[in-house]
């Protein structure tokens, strides 16, 4: 089975697992639901690694690290579906994933190869798409958050939001995916400080401040919702920014470089 194959694979498998969370009819459809997540997850995780084949390394260009972060986003989503109700945030992350997949697949861009670095380097990327990838997920869980609030205030509720798990216990999964995703930040930040020789160059510094911007934001919800019981539309609304912050350090000169400049 060739790489192509692959991906096609895997796209039908998001958008079929997508659908199906959807109906949400019965348990058993929401079991499916997963099992074809997985699929698409596995299959996108091979094409992955074709790719990796192919280039000697990953290519860490525009579309090609948006489908790595996409598949890392439903991976940790499974992962954490295995014990903790966040199913439903499939609804977001799977059929992004199958568009990041597709769009990998019709774009050979210019590759940025990971084996080009050192292993210092290579630890300071990795982290940051993990640390990217969980925030991503808590975003999502808080625009899901929102939602169930305004919803829960009409009469009735859609049959959808009575499927959810109680406001209290998606607030409290919303501040435990926080929690690890400044872990990997923190750890991001540390790494990039101490092993990129100008973190505050030029092209490096919009980067560097917005990441710092998110870390400070983020960390400060933990800290109020410790100290202050911070909860609500308040976190709703900080983690929305704390990670529109981090999209445009990741993403904002990544888009203009390689899309619009193309360097």
């Amino acid at each position: 089975m060739n790489a192509t194959a692959l991906a096609i694979i895997s796209i039908c498998a998001y958008l079929s697992s997508t659908l199906l969370i959807i109906l949400h009819i019965h348990q058993h459809i929401q079991r499916t639901a997963l099992y074809l997540a997985w699929a698409a997850v596995i299959t996108h995780s091979a094409y992955t690694a074709f790719a990796w084949q192919q280039h000697n390394g990953f290519s860490f260009s525009f579309f090609s690290t948006g489908s790595l972060i996409a598949l890392i986003v439903a991976l940790l989503l499974l992962i954490a579906a295995l014990n903790k109700p966040v199913e439903k945030l499939g609804l977001a992350v799977l059929p992004i994933a199958a568009l990041m997949l597709t769009l990998e697949l019709n774009f050979d861009d210019k590759p940025h190869l990971l084996h080009s670095y050192n292993w210092q380097m290579s630890t300071h990327i990795l982290t940051s798409i993990i640390a990217f990838s969980l925030l991503n997920i808590a975003a999502l869980q808080a625009i899901l958050l929102a939602i169930q609030d305004q919803q829960l205030k009409s009469h009735p509720p859609k049959r959808f939001i009575q499927s959810l798990p109680p406001l209290q216990t998606m607030e409290s999964l919303l501040f435990q995916m926080l929690g690890a995703g400044v872990f990997f930040l923190s750890i991001s930040l540390i790494s990039g400080f101490i092993f990129v020789e100008n973190l505050f160059a030029q092209h490096l510094v919009h980067k560097t401040v917005l990441s710092i911007l998110a870390w400070i934001i983020f960390s400060s919800l933990l800290l109020g919702r410790s100290r202050y019981g911070w909860r609500g539309q308040l976190a709703i609304q900080w983690t929305l920014i704390g990670f529109v912050s981090l999209l445009l350090a990741y993403f904002g000169s990544k888009l203009v470089l390689e899309l619009i400049l193309h360097r």
